[in-house]
């Protein structure tokens, strides 16, 4: 083969390449961001609390799992992270009703026992669908409480219905920023489907607020959730466990700032 020709195939050969690459992950972007969402049945017995269905508007039904609190406190609705299940978190629902304080964890649609495949639209309206569910089960407020990729939803529905409070765990300023930070070769802006803008909507958030991050997490990067809290409004607090990443975030000291801050919250904190 002469030299000529092959200086011309070669980059023919990369850019091809390249373009079978940004249509696979342009293709199976929503398997990547969701990776627990399953086609299973969710457990028959609750691992903790009991199961509950929640209807949405768009015809979808929601499996969750419900720890009824004292309904003169606040209620803490949680929206958990991309391949995680609503199953894990007996110690939280533990720890809150030792408090009095019930909880409600949703299975966001196409995950374990909901119906439906995942999109950012549709877990939005879920989170919408989940707090109108638990306000008229609870007279004390409700505190959304979104974890990683669940962040995202606790911001809109926080911008959308009248929460008591706000507690973001891993947050981050985009899913379309992380992902261009951690894929710096691809268009990410061009490519996504899902970019959760919680950039774009926390200043509209006026509720008590509080961050909680791991120094070390690689997943989300402690300067994305402090860029997050940066442009959020007052009153926020942040709280950064210097020895947590992202998946062991969860510890006996993350746990009680979750329950020091939900019963220092008011009913009117709106």
């Amino acid at each position: 083969m002469n030299i000529p020709r092959l200086l011309l195939i070669l980059p023919l050969s990369a850019v091809f390449i390249y373009l079978l690459l940004l249509g696979f992950i342009y293709l199976s972007q929503r398997t990547l961001l969701y990776p627990g969402a399953e086609d299973i049945a969710a457990p028959e017995q609750a691992s903790w609390g009991e199961n509950v269905s929640v209807k949405t508007p768009d015809g979808e039904t929601l499996h969750g799992l419900y720890s009824q609190g004292n309904t003169d406190k606040p209620g803490v609705l949680l929206f958990f992270g991309n391949g995680d299940r609503v199953d894990n978190y007996r110690f939280l629902a533990q720890a809150l009703a030792a408090r009095g304080i019930g909880l409600l964890a949703i299975s966001y649609r196409g995950y374990p026992g909901s119906t439906g495949s995942p999109s950012e639209d549709g877990l939005l309206t879920d989170g919408i669908a989940a707090f109108d569910w638990l306000a008229p089960r609870i007279k004390g407020g409700i505190v959304v409480l979104g974890r990683s990729l669940g962040t995202g939803v606790a911001v809109n529905t926080a911008t959308q219905r009248p929460a008591t409070g706000m507690i973001l765990v891993s947050p981050y300023l985009s899913v379309q920023s992380v992902a261009q930070a951690r894929y710096s070769f691809l268009p990410v802006s061009l490519l996504i489907k899902d970019s959760f803008r919680s950039d774009l909507k926390i200043a509209a958030v006026k509720q008590p607020k509080l961050f909680i991050h791991g120094r070390l997490d690689d997943s989300i990067p402690l300067s994305s959730g402090e860029a997050l809290y940066r442009i959020a409004a007052e009153p926020k607090q942040m709280l950064v466990d210097e020895r947590s990443g992202h998946n062991d975030i969860w510890n006996d000291k993350t746990v009680s700032e979750v329950i020091h801050f939900v019963e220092a919250l008011k009913p009117d904190a709106t």
